[in-house]
């Protein structure tokens, strides 16, 4: 055997030791937490979505009341699209590599939002054109220059697929070992809607023009394009309606590395049973595709925000999630789950902090009156 084969079956049993290590939300863990919600001192439901939010906490944790979420951190899992030759987007590739430098150099909206909560930045260079120099806060996991071109042949080798879900598996483990205690999904790829969007329609079934939006903000005649060419790519590799592919094989044929990248963090996270807050369309295309791989993984993740981008609300209804938050954002990042964090952190703290009403004293509702 070669040692490209050895890389290869060495991911793929990384990526099978992971997902078995993958389990449901203990049932009495959650049981506690909505009966411990019952007993607080505030109306039964009065916070919502946030009772449900703790629950699935306690329920990923195996413990009520849930170890709190922090400190957080954010992967920003930066790669390059070979479909971008297909003129889906107005900007240069070369964008990706300079908004990595940016993200380093602390001035991007990910670094703002990301000390606003006190969130850790790490950028991914996961698969970026550009060859980038070792730097604080960079992890240099490339695993290609970026995908090739998906209309002319699979975005990624079966292998290069394999690799890549297993660095942001691996990056997932590496963060919690810092002591993280909250994943945050970050971004940057120029043209990586385009890849999103085939994604979303080849898990969902959905047709391109039901889950393909303007990313960055481009014009009608560029995102009538940009549909034909997710319908040409889907169609290609068989992939239009239902179509019975393997995950892997999915991810090969139209999507990113850093998609790859971003299903294997989701594992990662949901085998350490830490919560992980998806940010928007690219962490929804990815989060499908680990779903796909291993239901169960479902359990750690958050939809920390709903995007403008119209897969997104296909993903994540597809996949049973609510967003916590609805400000019409697409600029990815990680930017949008930031802003969740700090609902999701405030959930599993009602739980550890409030008083019941027999701790506090206080007077419940008489059960004879409505």
């Amino acid at each position: 055997m070669n040692w490209a084969s050895d890389i290869g079956k060495d991911a793929m049993d990384l990526i099978e030791e992971t997902v078995a290590s993958v389990v449901p939300l203990d049932e009495a863990a959650m049981r506690d937490a909505r009966d411990l919600q019952a007993r607080l001192t505030k109306p039964p439901g009065s916070l919502g979505v946030l009772e449900e939010v703790s629950v699935r906490l306690a329920g990923l944790a195996g413990q009520c009341p849930p170890p709190l979420p922090e400190p957080a951190a954010v992967a920003v899992f930066a790669a390059d699209h070979g479909v971008h030759a297909q003129g889906v987007t107005p900007w240069p590739q070369e964008v990706t590599a300079q908004m990595v430098a940016n993200f380093l150099a602390g001035g991007a909206v990910v670094n703002a939002f990301a000390a606003q909560v006190g969130a850790d930045v790490t950028v991914v260079d996961i698969g970026v054109a550009a060859e980038l120099d070792e730097a604080p806060g960079l992890l240099l996991r490339k695993i290609a220059p970026g995908t090739a071109d998906m209309t002319a042949g699979p975005a990624m080798t079966a292998e290069q697929a394999r690799r890549a879900v297993q660095a942001g598996i691996e990056v997932a483990r590496d963060l919690r070992a810092q002591g993280a205690r909250c994943l945050i999904t970050g971004d940057m790829g120029i043209a990586n809607t385009t890849a999103s969007a085939a994604l979303i329609a080849a898990f969902t079934g959905l047709p391109p023009e039901r889950v393909t939006g303007r990313g960055t903000g481009i014009d009608d005649a560029t995102h009538a394009h940009k549909v034909e060419v997710v319908r040409a790519a889907l169609a290609r590799h068989g992939l239009l309606g239902e179509h019975g592919r393997a995950p892997m094989e999915v991810l090969a044929a139209v999507g990113g590395l850093e998609h790859a990248a971003i299903a294997g963090f989701v594992l990662g996270a949901a085998a350490m049973r830490v919560p992980v807050v998806l940010d928007g369309v690219i962490a929804g295309a990815a989060a499908l595709a680990a779903a796909a791989l291993c239901p169960d993984a479902l359990g750690a993740c958050v939809a920390g925000h709903r995007s403008a981008e119209p897969g997104h609300s296909a993903a994540v209804e597809h996949l049973g999630l609510r967003p916590l938050v609805d400000l019409e954002l697409r600029l990815g990042e990680g930017t949008g789950a930031l802003l969740a964090l700090p609902l999701v952190q405030g959930a599993a703290r009602v739980l550890r902090e409030v008083a019941t009403f027999d701790s506090a004293g206080v007077s419940e509702k008489d059960a004879g009156r409505p």
